[in-house]
């Protein structure tokens, strides 16, 4: 049986993998602004909108009507579906696909316990799965182990959208950017924690080079995928020229997409991101 592969729209995915799945937006609000995630509004508008604006953008789970209607699609193509979607400790999407799965057969919902290019690597695991020939149980047994092993690390540019969030307090988030504090993150098992903070780019990507050994190092044999947030994608380009060791001699390429709303909510423009399986 063909599978169909089901993301939700806060899936950060290289092009080639775009063209293979079906999304299902989230909805995005900027006070009473509402946009469709990927549809309405693209990354682009959205760092735009978040730079110019001092309210924080929220976002709205996808709707158990947006996953049946693609369930319903593959009842009638005769697919079977693996829907990937954002940590449900983030979200309530995942709970949405669940409901919608209800009545039907062969649809396995995975909460990836993760979310932006860190559901973006577990997705294209599960199209290395597909194309090896796997049937849908199987492929969906694989990838709720594998999603354990994900790992998000980021480095922030500043902390003033974690102090927005109500992450950090407001003399935390001054006292960082007076002295250019950059603090870094990562995204386990659906959790968003705050690692350690350094003074600087170079110091920053360095962290972010021992938090990734910390973590348990990198499974180069699995998809690396590296994200940046906002309009540009400088600091990403000079983050990876700063770890090159890291990199060189393990991957033939770096690849980098934009992370989306719902990390980018968080972390605000500048960000530079790192999603891997860890050994």
């Amino acid at each position: 049986m063909k599978i169909r592969v089901i993301v939700d729209s806060t899936a950060d995915l290289m092009p080639q993998y775009k063209e293979r799945v079906r999304v299902v937006p989230l909805t995005v609000h900027f006070g009473d602004e509402e946009y469709i995630d990927g549809v309405t509004i693209d990354h682009h508008t959205f760092y735009q909108k978040l730079i110019e604006t001092d309210v924080l953008p929220t976002t709205s789970q996808a709707t158990p009507a947006g996953f049946a209607k693609e369930y319903a699609k593959a009842k009638e193509a005769g697919e079977a579906c693996i829907v990937l979607t954002l940590s449900a400790k983030l979200s309530g999407t995942y709970q949405s696909a669940v409901i919608a799965a209800q009545g039907y057969e062969n649809v396995y919902v995975i909460d990836t316990e993760s979310a932006a290019i860190g559901a973006g690597i577990l997705t294209e695991l599960a199209f290395s799965y597909i194309d090896q020939g796997m049937d849908v149980q199987s492929v969906a047994a694989k990838l709720e182990e594998e999603k354990k092993k994900i790992v998000i690390v980021a480095l922030v540019d500043t902390l003033e959208y974690l102090h927005k969030g109500g992450r950090l307090s407001k003399t935390v988030a001054i006292a960082g950017a007076v002295l250019k504090i950059k603090p870094v993150l990562s995204v386990i098992g659906g959790n968003i924690n705050v690692l350690g903070k350094a003074m600087g780019s170079k110091r920053g990507n360095n962290l972010l080079v021992q938090e990734i050994e910390k973590a348990g190092g990198v499974d180069f044999t699995k998809p690396v995928l590296l994200g940046y947030s906002g309009i540009s994608n400088a600091l990403l380009l000079k983050y990876i020229e700063d770890s090159r060791l890291l990199w060189e001699n393990e991957l033939d390429e770096v690849r980098y997409a934009t992370i989306g709303s719902v990390i980018g909510t968080h972390a605000g423009p500048g960000a530079v991101a790192v999603a891997f399986f860890k050994k």
